[in-house]
């Protein structure tokens, strides 16, 4: 090596040359060696502070374990001391009930969750973990296994609980009997998951079932009870409370002229989905979203008896998009069977991300109902896709072979920047099939409008053809008789062109008063999905490009897991109108 400042040239293996400084080399296969520089520190101050830094250093090092310890008490000690500060202020001072929606009965609620989550797995789980596994939990799975092996059980256990859920419904429906239409849809939708099923004979009815109950005890705690609805309601609120931070930002690019005053879409609702992006990167890097996402998976799959992935993938896109959430099992599709692969699609068909809630927000829907929407897609989601899709070959994922999947980034701060940059292709995807859907809309309703005029009747348009044809289906789904052809332009909108068009038109409506609120309920939850045909495109692409083996197996299912996304939006809408009480709507 030469002497500090001189250059010189190599060559490389390659035989091309570059020019070298005195710290680098070039070794045999054409590779850069950075070489460290010797340093020696001058003056007292720099070489005591090089010692306190080796020190402290070396300190932590040492005694990482010890640190591990007392760094959760000081954090319990500091979160302890700032609730007993609050408990004082709210009792000497504020003059006001206690809420749980908001100011200090929502730290208590906050808190409250989050120590039982803690007692839970780091006391419970940790310590009784295995004796609760070995002689409660594996006792009950026995005892349940062994009884559903006789028929006589199965069907009495279901008839029992048939039997329950009807005297309820004719209980609860004495003051508006016309709820129980949705009974018939649910009906004639689960008739015709049976009808068109691949595999009829293997259908696993106890999935089904079980997939269809959980559908009915969310849309009871959240829809049908007080309590619970009010408690998703103080979600939601705080849902698009979080959401509307992201305003901050777009008003800082774009001005507060186009995102405050004028209210432009583009410019206010659209920017947000930077800001959620972004926050799911990093949850994303930090393992959170993962382990969320598994924990509710495996007890999913308890409940149903599906596989892992069928389970995990469910309640991914209750959080994420249909090719985001496909990431968490990404390791796993090339083994995936048709089966599971149909799930995969028809529960991404059938739910929202969480990304563009602000979207729809800004449209005028309900944040309470696309919430609770999203959440009862879930099982929802597991129940059709299995009646339509049944299972015929052996899962080669298991609970033992299933991995946290782990974010490339390399920091939170590398994960924030991906996330908020990822953001840009979803808003322009939305911009450019909102702009070019409701242009080719137009066009349509123009020619349409043209030929209809030559035959008298020149208000003939896209909406009224869709309207039409779904008049049947918006019935059954509890839409009163007068507003069906409304809903039903909008449902067609949705399967036709896309959710957005969709959701815009309604918002329209909404503003121009022709929707009553139960249309306007059943409307928001049969449009909350991802079933229209510019999704079938990216659903196939997504999955072709993690697993180029299964292209032809996504082929073969694509279709029907559409059709399967379509009818559990519908079952959605269907329980929803049947469960929220007259009066209640909002």
């Amino acid at each position: 090596m030469e002497e500090s400042g001189v250059r010189k040239r190599e060559s490389q293996a390659n035989g091309t040359e570059i020019e070298m400084g005195s710290v680098t080399k070039v070794n045999g296969q054409g590779e850069m060696i950075f070489e460290e520089l010797d340093y020696e520190p001058s003056g007292w101050l720099e070489t005591t502070l090089g010692h306190v830094s080796s020190s402290t250093e070396s300190f932590f090092k040492k005694n990482k374990s010890s640190m591990g310890l007392v760094t959760p008490f000081v954090l319990n000690g500091l979160v302890i001391g700032y609730f007993i500060g609050c408990l004082y202020y709210y009792l000497k001072y504020v003059n006001e009930p206690l809420a749980l929606c908001s100011g200090f009965g929502s730290l208590i609620a906050f808190l409250g969750i989050v120590y039982v989550f803690l007692i839970y797995f780091l006391v419970v789980k940790r310590f009784f973990g295995s004796w609760l596994s070995k002689n409660v939990y594996s006792k009950i799975d026995a005892a349940g296994s062994f009884l559903w092996k006789f028929a006589l059980f199965r069907w009495c256990s279901s008839l029992a609980v048939l039997a329950a859920i009807l005297i309820f419904l004719i209980i609860d429906t004495q003051g508006a009997p016309e709820r129980l239409v949705s009974l018939l849809g649910i009906a004639i939708l689960l008739l015709l998951g049976f009808v068109f099923s691949a595999y009829p004979g293997r259908i696993a009815w106890r999935t089904v079932i079980s997939g269809l109950l959980l559908q009915f005890i969310f849309a009871l705690l959240f829809i049908r009870w007080d309590s619970g609805r009010s408690a998703l309601q103080c979600f939601s609120d705080l849902v698009a409370t979080f959401l509307s931070y992201g305003i901050e930002g777009a008003a800082f690019a774009f001005g507060d002229l186009l995102v405050r005053t004028e209210g432009v879409f583009a410019f206010s609702t659209l920017p947000v989905i930077f800001f959620f992006s972004m926050l799911v990167e990093v949850l994303f890097y930090w393992g959170a979203l993962q382990w969320f996402c598994n924990k509710l998976g495996q007890l999913l799959r308890a409940a149903t008896a599906t596989t892992v992935c069928e389970s995990v993938i469910a309640v991914g896109n209750v959080f994420l998009g249909m090719t985001e959430s496909v990431l968490l099992i990404k390791p796993y599709i090339a083994v995936l069977t048709p089966s599971e692969i149909h799930v995969v699609m028809a529960s991404g068909f059938a739910t929202v991300s969480g990304t563009i809630l602000a979207a729809y927000i800004g449209f005028g829907a309900e944040p309470a109902h696309l919430v609770t929407a999203s959440v009862m897609s879930a099982p929802a989601a597991i129940c059709y896709a299995k009646l339509l899709m049944p299972e015929t070959r052996r899962s080669l994922t298991t609970v033992d072979n299933m991995q946290v999947v782990i974010s490339e980034d390399r920091s939170t701060l590398s994960a924030a920047t991906r996330g908020a940059t990822n953001g840009i292709a979803l808003i322009l995807n939305i911009i450019a099939n909102i702009v070019a859907f409701v242009a080719f809309i137009a066009f349509i309703n123009g020619v349409l409008g043209y030929c209809g005029g030559l035959l008298g009747n020149p208000d003939l348009n896209l909406e009224w053809i869709l309207g039409k044809i779904f008049i049947p289906l918006c019935w059954v789904m509890g839409v009163p008789w007068e507003e069906c052809e409304l809903v039903g332009s909008l449902v067609g909108l949705k399967t036709v062109v896309n959710e957005f068009v969709a959701y815009q038109r309604m918002g329209e409506m909404k503003r121009e008063g022709l929707l009553s609120p139960r249309a306007e309920l059943v409307a928001t939850y049969a449009l909350c999905g991802f079933t229209n045909p510019a999704s079938l495109g990216i659903m196939i692409g997504a999955l072709s490009a993690m697993a180029p083996g299964q292209r032809e197996t996504l082929s073969s299912v694509s279709v029907r897991a559409f059709f399967a996304g379509c009818g559990i939006c519908f079952m959605t809408a269907c329980f929803a109108s049947l469960l929220m009480p007259e009066g209640s709507f909002g």
